[in-house]
């Protein structure tokens, strides 16, 4: 059994399949999930677990190289632009819809159960070395 990190056995298997450039979707429990990628669903609750908490340990364990979000993030829920800000200062935002259409050429989405607006970010993988 592990001592630490992801625990859960869908997602830590999940991300040791990732690879350079494969991307990932952090959503909230509202976001539209396309068909395509594969999905780990954490969501319990509205709220739990929280979309900066499922973030934090995904950054935790993986190498991001780049991250896109919506840029209503900004306005209708300032908490998560400012975490999204802190985590990645070159964030590329675009608007919602754009980020629905990239989505979908996801590897891998977490649903995390966050119930506030636009706490969404797709992360492009990168490598260690």
């Amino acid at each position: 059994m592990k001592r630490t990190g992801i625990l859960n056995r869908h997602l830590a298997g999940a991300l040791a399949e990732l690879g350079h450039g494969d991307r990932v979707l952090v959503c909230d429990a509202g976001m539209p999930i396309p068909d395509g990628p594969r999905v780990v669903d954490l969501a319990f609750r509205a709220g739990v677990p929280a979309f900066a908490e499922v973030l934090d340990g995904l950054l935790a364990e993986l190498v991001v190289e780049g991250a896109t979000a919506a840029a209503e993030v900004q306005e209708a829920n300032p908490e998560a632009s400012e975490l999204l800000k802190a985590h990645f200062p070159g964030v590329d935002l675009v608007p919602h819809e754009r980020l629905k259409e990239l989505s979908a050429g996801a590897r891998l989405v977490v649903r995390t159960g966050e119930a506030r607006p636009y706490a969404n970010v797709l992360l492009r993988c990168g490598v260690f070395f």
